[in-house]
């Protein structure tokens, strides 16, 4: 009799403890948001927000920095700025260093060729006749925190991206995601990778039989407002302004007349118009693509520009720069009300960032505050440590390859010469180029192996090498100073302060002062959606965000 009463007993407090299990995975569940919508803008420095503050409407940046969590001191600390390893490390929680994506492009020793990052000829283009689909994230050698999602929903979370540029794409949707979707230059489509879509959905398709890019290019760029009142910016016409193609500086912009310059849909991403098509095309698919129609927490990133490759042309303190951010505060006012309107307001959580951030131009920054700044030349330096290396040890080809702050020496012709060692010229060659006046440090690789925790200088460094990838030696340029070239165009800046907002379901609305990083992003919003942190994050998280009201 005894016995019996025991199982009774322990049968009640089994059914008891699985009720109450079920009732804590129930309020677990409800403190998740349906859907997270990342809004992440290229080249977009902090300040813009309080510059322009005056002009923007109640629903959308404003809407963002009075009801979010804005962390007012975020750094993206990378040896070069970019948007592949800008986006990457957002995503994955880890610098270059770790995750592999060292720049947009890297020479690949082996293939005796510069790769794109996001390069893959075994996949191939979906949704138009070019290879600009051509690709994959499989260069990327770290878990993103959607693919943590994906992983732990069992394939049941949704995850998407869209994008202007090919990188942000899909770094921003990573390895496992229903779908990363960009725009193609060529064909003025929005596409995708093999590696992604089998078969192309219907609504893109149709989506594309609008023609965004061809429409919209044919209309004139024009100013939001009167030109009058653009008080926070430089005049429409001033001076030093280098403009399109180094002399169309001024409003109304004739894009077409640009497009048929480039032969290519370039010169439409540099314009609102493309912002525009990117909140449209996202809008689209949060309602064909059953996003945050059951338990699980989906995830869609949507990335806009300012004014993509032309943002150095006109500079952070330019009539057009300002004129891009009061249309996208528009556009993002749209995207957070349609969100809002569907999935509801205690449903969604949205955050706010930029993978890379953006520079005055030379001539400004000399010109009308007489710093001490001026452009870097790589082609001389390259040529003059080209020189000194052939006095030295002999006429050979010393420097295979060299692209964005670092330089990739001859392993092949090293390890035939007797009279140096790797490490010899690769250290020689750092101290050369380090003596520079626009140089603020160079490292050669066998130190930056040695690994370090170095704050300061060196820090985007260490972040940043990847043995692999990264060159023989690699170096950063003092504050202000840019590389220069002949015949090549550089999208550069050294600005490192990025902006971190989040807000939406269970956010209090605070600034946050403290200093943190951009691999920070990752354990916070894992913390906030119920996800593993991955295992190899480099950040911590934002303690003061997952607080709850």
């Amino acid at each position: 009799m005894k016995s019996g009463v025991v199982v009774v007993i322990s049968f009640i407090l089994l059914f008891l403890g699985g009720q109450a299990q079920a009732q804590n995975n129930q309020a677990l569940n409800s403190d998740k948001p349906k859907v997270v919508i990342g809004i992440v803008v290229e080249n977009m420095r902090p300040d813009y927000i309080q510059r322009y503050w005056e002009k923007f409407q109640p629903n959308g940046f404003k809407k963002i920095y009075t009801q979010g969590a804005v962390c007012q001191n975020v750094k993206l600390t990378l040896h070069e700025q970019n948007y592949a390893s800008g986006t990457a490390t957002l995503f994955t929680g880890v610098h270059p260093s770790i995750h592999g994506i060292v720049s947009n492009n890297w020479y690949d020793r082996l293939k005796k060729k510069e790769i794109d990052s996001t390069e893959d000829d075994y996949y191939f283009t979906v949704g138009a006749d070019t290879k600009a689909g051509a690709a994959s994230p499989q260069n990327l050698l770290s878990t993103t925190l959607t693919d943590n999602l994906k992983i732990l929903s069992g394939g049941k979370a949704k995850i998407f991206s869209a994008a202007l540029n090919r990188e942000s794409a899909i770094f921003a949707a990573g390895h496992a995601a229903d779908g990363a979707y960009w725009f193609d230059t060529e064909s003025g489509r929005m596409i995708s990778s093999s590696f992604y879509v089998s078969t192309f959905p219907d609504w893109v398709r149709l989506f594309n039989s609008e023609n965004y890019a061809d429409i919209y290019s044919h209309r004139t760029w024009t100013t939001l407002l009167p030109e009058t009142e653009y008080s926070e910016s430089l005049r429409d016409d001033y001076l030093l302004e280098r403009g399109y193609f180094g002399e169309f500086n001024t409003f109304p912009h004739s894009i077409n007349k640009y497009i048929n310059r480039t032969n290519d849909f370039r010169p439409f991403k540099t314009t609102p118009s493309a912002n525009m098509m990117i909140k449209d095309f996202t809008l689209r698919l949060l309602e064909n693509e059953e996003i945050g129609t059951d338990n699980v927490t989906d995830f869609v990133t949507a990335v806009f520009s300012s004014m993509d490759y032309e943002n150095g042309s006109f500079g952070p303190a330019s009539l057009e720069m300002e004129d891009t951010y009061l249309y996208l505060d528009q556009y993002i006012g749209e995207l957070i009300d349609a969100a809002e309107q569907k999935f509801g307001k205690d449903n969604v959580l949205f955050f706010l960032t930029a993978n890379t951030s953006a520079s005055y131009p030379v001539e400004y920054l000399k010109e009308e505050f007489h710093l001490t700044v001026d452009y870097f030349n790589v082609e001389s330096a390259i040529a003059l440590l080209t020189s000194y290396l052939n006095i030295t040890y002999g006429e050979e080809k010393w420097i295979e390859h060299y692209s964005d702050l670092q330089l990739y020496l001859d392993h092949d012709i090293i390890n035939k010469n007797d009279n140096v060692s790797l490490n010899e010229l690769r250290e020689v060659s750092s101290n050369f180029i380090n003596q520079f006046t626009g140089v603020q440090v160079s490292m050669p690789a066998f130190q930056l192996e040695q690994g370090s925790s170095a704050n300061g200088l060196f820090e985007p460094l260490y972040n940043t090498y990847h043995k692999n990838r990264s060159g023989d030696f690699i170096y950063t340029l003092k504050e202000g100073w840019q590389p220069g070239y002949k015949f090549k165009r550089a999208n550069y800046t050294d600005q490192s302060r990025i902006p971190i907002v989040i807000w939406g379901k269970g956010i209090k609305a605070q600034t946050i002062s403290t200093t943190h990083n951009a691999v920070d992003l990752v354990p916070t919003l894992a913390e906030l959606i119920s996800v593993p942190i991955p295992d190899k994050c480099q950040g911590k998280i934002i303690n003061e965000i997952v607080e709850r009201k």
